[in-house]
């Protein structure tokens, strides 16, 4: 169902695409339409975070024939999918080095949504572009300091200081400059199941931005698990990605190597670390 919901997606933001799915589902037929933007809203399938249908509209968006302003519904944060939180630290400021940027560029959270139910919306804007400057990116430089998000949806307030806590019993040991957030979402804009998480983002002097992120369980699936203990994992997995090094995280890798192709004929240049599996 969220093959299909994505299907759905694109079918709203190019004119005239022409999509055929044989009634058992195994073959796609799909001739590209026009990249068309402008004002839109889609309900997402729940069974997928809004991440992954926001990694292919970061793709498109700057290519539009209209600005992109779109909402969308569904989850925010799982344990699958980068969350909107993520792409929103890390994928904005990568879309800015190649140019893209203006203050219609923007991801804003108005709810949080959790699985199974989901229920969060977000707001993604995005500028147009024809053109992309090519990047000469090759010095991550030495960590300045940490930033994060802790957030609690429909549990204890008290969940988002402990796992804060926890995080900077590690992170303290290495560096002074940290500010976690605490974002505790109430009533109507807290979607409509429980859960908490962190998203944590360290960022370099020469403005590289490496994140990591954990969610909870989602209700009713699996062991539940202790704030202190996400918290603590959460700063181990931002000291992974610091190890692995280069300038772009595990979560972006696609990304940039897919805006130096499409730059102009000036030779782009990113260091990385080990690619992940999906990049």
């Amino acid at each position: 169902d969220f093959e299909a919901s994505f299907i759905r997606l694109i079918d709203k933001v190019t004119n005239g695409s022409r999509i055929e799915i044989n009634q058992t589902g195994t073959t796609l037929y799909y001739q590209p339409g026009l990249l068309y933007g402008g004002s839109l809203e889609h309900d997402c399938s729940p069974s997928r975070s809004i991440g992954y249908y926001l990694e292919s509209l970061l793709c498109l968006a700057p290519f539009m024939k209209h600005p992109l302003k779109i909402v969308l519904r569904g989850v925010t944060n799982d344990q699958v999918d980068p969350s909107v939180d993520v792409l929103k630290a890390t994928a904005l400021p990568l879309l800015k080095k190649f140019g893209i940027d203006g203050e219609s560029l923007e991801i804003k959270i108005n709810r949080r949504g959790m699985p199974p139910k989901g229920g969060g919306e977000i707001l993604f804007a995005c500028p147009v572009r024809k053109v992309l400057q090519p990047v000469q990116f090759t010095d991550p430089g030495k960590i300045k300091r940490i930033r994060g998000t802790a957030y609690s949806v429909r549990v204890s307030p008290q969940m988002a200081n402990r796992m804060v806590e926890s995080a900077r019993s590690i992170l303290n040991k290495f560096l002074p400059d940290i500010y976690i957030y605490t974002d505790h979402m109430k009533g109507v804009s807290s979607g409509k199941s429980p859960g908490f998480g962190m998203c944590l983002t360290a960022e370099t002097i020469n403005g590289t931005i490496l994140s990591a992120e954990l969610a909870s369980n989602p209700q009713g699936q699996g062991a539940a698990v202790l704030p202190e203990e996400l918290g603590q994992n959460c700063a181990k997995l931002l000291l992974e990605e610091v190890y692995r090094g280069g300038c772009v995280d595990s979560t972006n890798q696609s990304l940039a190597l897919l805006l130096m192709t499409l730059g102009q004929r000036d030779v782009s240049k990113v260091l990385l670390g080990p690619l992940s599996p999906y990049t």
